[in-house]
């Protein structure tokens, strides 16, 4: 009797999926527990498990279909026992020395076993760099990069040139002619899951919210100052690196915690104030911007948040982020300063009603005391929903985060 696989529950407000690709096909064997289907939701991407031994008898769903939880994506069924029965041995790999070796098991990321196979490599021969085992993306990528083989699209044929004719008036004909060929050099790319996603949250925060943003300076001095005098011992007792972040992690609480307003949601006609600060991180991944939350970051020590970011970072790169570290977020901060970002303005990510923009650090003049001098200045940028906010609390906010910043010992009092 066969065993169905279903879609799972797939987290906070997510009710469908695609099926992104079968791990296994019809008439294989596989393992109790062994990930069949890898299904892409709005968040992150997820495997489904086989829920028994045996083969896959039937794929319900195929790649690139939308299903819902509690659909079946497939059927398991056990294989009856027999009697064994004398057969060849498989065929194995054969060694230079004429020895047969059995083919490891291979774990890999779900973007590296992409990669693989859209430039033919077997993930045997590429070193792993991870400590868990799994191959990720940057070991193809270095793998690719050593092997010499192009990691770019194939670039369109060049246009054969033809003898100069005379100028002629254009017809519909020759117009129809062009506009072929400049459709014969555009590619069509579908959106995944997650852009799509994004690009409605996104246009859904502009349409829903009163939005505005107000913007700020800060100078930058003593934090520069208190990273150069602690960075090195903070790495050697820790094992990672003292960031920027972390300080306005750390100042956009004291914040929070003096405008209580800003840390809420609008819930049909009722406010709901949240006395928790789960601080989402927005972190640039391969496949589109996500946001992993920092849950009761307030109780978190620097070294625990670096600690948490860093991590972060590393499961958007894998794409091994998972719907947890994703759900949730009661205020966020975003910093486009790594990509050299002088301003901007952050758009909100709802149901919060602000959003903390970072930038790059530059050396500016400013006046101190009477004089001016050159200081290290980052600008900073708070957009928020009028709805709930009022400009008053949101500019104070912004200074409040400010006056931490530049006074970063009081972020210790504010702990």
């Amino acid at each position: 009797m066969g065993v169905n696989i279903v879609v799972p529950e797939l987290g906070e407000s997510v009710v469908d999926a695609t099926v992104l690709r079968w791990l296994k096909q019809e008439g294989e064997p596989v393992r109790a527990d062994e990930p069949v289907v890898e299904l892409e939701t709005d968040k992150v991407n997820l495997e489904v498990r086989a829920p028994r031994g045996g083969t896959l008898a039937r794929i319900g769903h195929k790649e690139g279909e939308d299903v819902k939880i509690g659909d079946v994506l497939g059927v398991v069924e056990e294989v009856a026992a027999q009697a064994p029965v004398a057969t060849p041995a498989p065929s194995e790999p054969v060694k230079s020395d004429g020895a047969t070796t059995a083919k490891e098991e291979i774990r890999a990321t779900p973007i590296a076993e992409r990669m693989a196979s859209e430039y033919h490599i077997d993930l045997h021969a590429v070193p792993t760099s991870a400590a868990d085992g799994r191959i990720t993306r940057q070991d193809v990528e270095k793998y690719l990069e050593q092997q010499k083989v192009p990691t770019v699209s194939p670039q369109p044929a060049p246009v054969e040139k033809k003898e100069t004719a005379p100028i002629q008036r254009e017809t519909a004909a020759t117009s129809s002619m062009e506009t072929t060929r400049r459709a014969d050099r555009e590619e069509r790319v579908k959106l995944s899951r997650r852009r799509q996603t994004i690009a409605r949250r996104l246009v859904e925060g502009l349409h829903t919210a009163a939005m505005l943003t107000t913007f700020n300076e800060i100078d930058m001095s003593a934090v520069v100052e208190l990273r150069q005098q602690r960075k090195e011992s903070f790495k050697q007792r820790y094992g990672v690196g003292l960031g920027i972040t972390v300080f306005f992690v750390k100042a956009a609480i004291g914040a929070l915690k003096a405008f209580p307003m800003l840390n809420a949601e609008i819930q049909n006609d009722e406010m709901v104030l949240k006395h928790y600060y789960d601080i989402g991180v927005a972190v640039a991944a391969s496949e589109g911007l996500v946001v992993p939350v920092l849950r009761d970051a307030d109780r978190m020590s620097f070294a625990e948040i670096e600690k948490a970011i860093d991590e972060m970072a590393r499961k958007a790169e894998t794409g091994t982020l998972s719907l947890e570290d994703l759900r949730g977020g009661t205020f966020t901060i975003t910093n486009g300063g790594i990509f050299g970002s002088m301003m901007s303005t952050p758009i909100l990510n709802p149901p919060q009603v602000a959003i903390l923009g970072l930038h790059k650090i530059e050396e500016r003049p400013l006046a101190r005391d009477g004089q001016v001098v050159i200081r290290p200045v980052m600008y900073v940028a708070l957009s928020y929903d009028h709805r709930l906010v009022d400009g008053r609390e949101a500019v104070q906010f912004l200074v409040r985060v400010k006056e931490l910043i530049e006074d970063p010992t009081a972020l210790l009092l504010e702990g």
